[in-house]
């Protein structure tokens, strides 16, 4: 059964229907996964920045739902694509989308990661930690499976050698965005009733 995404359910009643008011969503959730781009952290063991870009995706997936959060993804890449500095570092340009970038695999894979979150949260997983913390993992997952096939063509490495410049340095930062997502949706649910006082 299919519920509306927080960001849906918390709006007010008369404009949550509205084309405008969710193409605002849609931009808002972009430009949170653009801020969140800007913090990173360079390691030397590989050519992937840890960045916050990752758990503003998770949220912008469940706080918008599948559709309307893969259209937020869509226009973070669109925009970093035609040049605004919306990439990690304040990078932009279409060939970080591209099979010889090292991190596009990454970045076409918060796509397809945001639409699974949402769809989870769609169906009730947002509302407890348990659930919500599943969803995002299911989510960080997705995102490993585009970018490390993607990272070995890109490189013309080996999978093991993918593995450890792809996913390796970033287990712990990745798991702790995991349970800062995680908690953030149920404890967001929990505030929506003091917006709807409003």
């Amino acid at each position: 059964m299919s519920a509306s995404p927080l960001a849906i359910a918390a709006s007010p009643a008369r404009i949550r229907s509205e084309t405008w008011y969710r193409a605002l969503l849609a931009l808002g959730g972009s430009w949170l996964v653009a801020a969140l781009a800007q913090l990173e952290v360079h390691l030397p063991s590989t050519p992937v920045p840890v960045t916050g870009q990752t758990i503003g995706v998770l949220i912008v997936g469940a706080a918008l739902g599948s559709w309307l959060g893969a259209i937020s993804v869509l226009l973070y890449l669109a925009q970093g694509a035609l040049g605004m500095p919306v990439y990690s570092g304040g990078d932009a340009g279409v060939g970080f989308l591209g099979l010889s970038s090292a991190t596009g695999g990454y970045l076409w894979g918060f796509v397809i990661a945001a639409a699974i979150v949402g769809r989870l949260s769609e169906a009730g997983f947002d509302r407890s930690v348990p659930t919500s913390l599943a969803a995002m993992l299911v989510g960080e997952l997705v995102i490993y499976a585009v970018g490390v096939p993607w990272l070995m063509i890109a490189l013309d490495v080996s999978s093991a050698t993918a593995l450890r410049l792809g996913v390796l340095p970033f287990v712990v930062g990745d798991a702790l965005k995991l349970v800062v997502a995680g908690a953030a949706m149920p404890a967001a649910w929990k505030l929506k009733p003091l917006a709807d006082r409003r």
